[in-house]
This record gives structure tokens, C-alpha cells and sequence, in this order.
């Protein structure tokens, strides 16, 4: 709406406050003046100290009701004016409407927080209010959505009939954005997968959920580490893994991986199929001096002596006079470790054995 000028205002308040009535009399023209000075409001309110009296030209033989008022207090007061000259009488009822106190306003958001005091989504915010003398006419909504702010905050108004306007502002902490969560990797151990993440510093906590085939989802891990060794698996055996993190609004971001569990025989897993020489490896085992690798294909048709807990299949080789190279098919290796001098063949408990598909 166009504010009025003040000079302007002032001018528009005595016009549509002055209210002039000639009389005729027996003694000559009579002038009978009525002044209501304030600020209009809506709806016929005065929305300021509204001051209110009467002129007479000439001075009234008797007069009641015409004494001078200012109204000050929220009120609807009624007028009765009587003024008489000899055989004329003047007679002025009406009301005068003031409402100077806008509406009390409180916000009401559509729901509670969603976690811990936080909103993670969307909230729709409308504002109620009040008001004791004009009554309450309108109130305004919002929805806010975002940016992330843990200090937010709308405001709203709602205003009364007479046109006061109340405010309200409704602070509250908002995120809508999920944590990251990166690098979920798995390391094989004899029986065991060591799980680990690189989560987001808003990360409150992270959970695991581990499951096998069609059972159910069972929770292994929740705490705020960054990373879990989940024991007691079968080798050969296929585990699914989910990795999830919350912030505290309860935002979350969730990877998934899918393990085959291993003995102490590592890599490759067991009934993994490949398609170029595979890197056998394994746990290393206490004070061994090397290993011995067997490689089954039917018959045994390898056998190499690495020092290190780990051994590339070469390209081709001879065992026992017969040249080799992997084909199409399935094998099965098996580990010892040896101790002290290879001559000696002094060997400990096969470390394990397994099996691979290649090509």
C-alpha cells in the first residue's frame, strides 16, 4: 500500500474527521463542529491517541456530552452530544473505534525437529496470533529449505483489523545435506575382513550391517571409529556389507561392498575367476624363512619356493620335465611355510588352501 506523505495524512485525518452541521435558529445561523484527531487505521479504527471535541459559533445555551476527550486506552467509546439554542437543538451520537496494540504472534512449525533438534528437510512454518480489541484478520506462512544453517530462522506477521501488523521469528538448526563417506575398503584376514572408511568430519556415527545371501541384515558395528574387523567367517563363503554414516540431523550416506571371506590364503579369493596370471598371496607366518607353493590342476604340476608371503605365476614353466601354462580351468594351491635352511625342508602346518578360476 502507498504511504501517505505525513503533511498529506494530516490533512486527510482533519477532512474525514470534521464533521460541520449549520442550524438555523431564531436568532441566525447556527455552526456546529465536530473534531475526531488521530491516525486511521482499517475498518473504521483509529490505530493512535484519538482526540475528540466539538466547536459551536455561537456558544451553546446549554450543552452535555460535548466536554473535549482524548482516548488513550484500546476501546469502542460511544459519543452522545447535546448543545441547544433557545428553541434549537443540536444532537451528535456515534463511536470512535481505537486499537493502537498489534496481534501477539507465535510461529508454528508443522513438525518437531527430525533428530536431535535438527530439521533435515523441508519444514512448512505458519504464524498465529491474537488480538483483544479489533480482532485477528490474517497471518502469513513460509516453508523454509534450506541453505544449512545451524542458527536459521523465518519470520512471519499477522495483523488485525484496525491494520496493526505483530512479527514473530522462529529460530531453529537445519542440515539437508548428507556426510560423505569414501575410500570403504576391505583387507583379508584368516577368517576375518578388516572394514574400513574415510568418513566427513560432521559424521556422528557409523553403523554395519552384514548379511549372507537372502538372510536378514544384522548390525556388527555402531560406534564413530573408522573401521571394524568382522570375525568368525567362512572362507569361500560371500558376505554383503553395508556402511552407512549419520550426521546429527540424521542425514546419511550409505556404501555397500561384497566380500569373499578367505582363510590365510588371501589372493585370490576363493573361486575368484581371472583372466590374467593371477598374483598369489598370504598371511605371513611367524619366523618363516620361505614357502612353499603347490599348484593342482588334476596333478600337481608346480611347486616354487618364494621368500616372501606372496608369488606372481609366471608365464610358463617346467615342472618334472613337462612344460606348463595356465589353460581354461579350475586350480587349487596350497601353501607351507619353511623354516631355517631350504635344504633342511624343515616345514610347519599348511597354511591353507584354495582355489581359482582361470580364463
Amino acid at each position: 500500500m502507498q504511504r501517505v506523505p505525513t503533511a498529506s495524512r494530516r490533512l486527510l485525518v482533519f477532512i474525514v474527521a470534521l464533521v460541520s452541521l449549520a442550524l438555523p435558529s431564531a436568532a441566525g445561523s447556527v455552526t456546529a463542529d465536530r473534531h475526531v484527531d488521530g491516525t486511521p487505521g482499517a475498518n473504521g479504527w483509529y490505530v493512535s491517541n484519538v482526540h475528540v471535541y466539538w466547536a459551536f459559533v455561537p456558544a451553546p445555551d446549554s450543552e452535555s456530552g460535548c466536554e473535549a476527550r482524548t482516548l488513550t486506552a484500546d476501546s469502542v467509546t460511544h459519543f452522545d452530544c447535546t448543545a441547544t439554542w433557545g428553541s434549537t437543538t443540536f444532537h451528535d451520537t456515534f463511536g470512535v473505534s481505537v486499537d493502537k496494540t498489534p496481534p501477539v504472534v507465535h510461529a508454528v512449525p508443522s513438525r518437531p525437529p527430525d533428530a536431535n533438534g535438527w530439521y533435515n528437510h523441508p519444514v512448512p512454518v505458519s504464524f498465529a496470533g491474537s488480538d483483544a480489541t479489533s480482532g485477528l484478520a490474517r497471518c502469513s506462512s513460509t516453508t523454509y529449505s534450506g541453505p544449512d544453517n545451524g542458527n536459521a530462522s523465518v519470520a512471519g506477521t499477522c495483523s488485525d483489523n484496525a491494520g496493526n501488523v505483530g512479527s514473530a521469528t522462529y529460530g531453529f538448526s537445519y542440515d539437508a545435506t548428507p556426510p560423505s563417506l569414501a575410500k570403504v575398503t576391505a583387507k583379508h584376514g584368516d577368517r576375518n575382513v578388516l572394514l574400513g572408511w574415510t568418513a566427513s568430519p560432521d559424521v556422528r556415527a557409523v553403523q554395519v550391517m552384514r548379511s549372507r545371501g537372502s538372510g536378514p541384515n544384522k548390525l556388527i558395528f555402531n560406534g564413530t571409529g573408522a573401521a571394524f574387523r568382522d570375525k568368525g567367517l567362512r572362507p569361500g563363503a560371500q558376505y554383503d556389507y553395508t556402511v552407512s554414516a549419520f550426521d546429527v540431523a540424521a542425514n546419511s550416506v550409505t556404501r555397500a561392498l561384497t566380500v569373499t571371506a578367505t582363510g590365510r590364503l588371501i589372493n585370490p579369493v576363493p573361486g575368484e575367476r581371472v583372466s590374467a596370471r593371477p598374483h598369489l598371496a598370504w598371511l605371513p607366518a611367524k619366523s618363516a624363512n620361505y614357502y612353499n607353493v603347490q599348484l593342482i590342476r588334476g596333478k600337481r604340476i608346480l611347486s616354487a619356493w618364494p621368500t616372501h608371503a606372496h608369488f606372481k605365476l609366471p608365464r610358463s614353466w617346467v615342472y618334472q620335465g613337462h612344460r606348463y601354462r595356465l589353460r581354461p580351468g579350475v586350480y587349487r594351491w596350497y601353501v607351507w611355510p619353511g623354516f631355517g635352511l631350504r635344504v633342511q625342508a624343515h616345514y610347519g602346518r599348511m597354511l591353507g588352501g584354495s582355489a581359482f578360476v582361470y580364463g
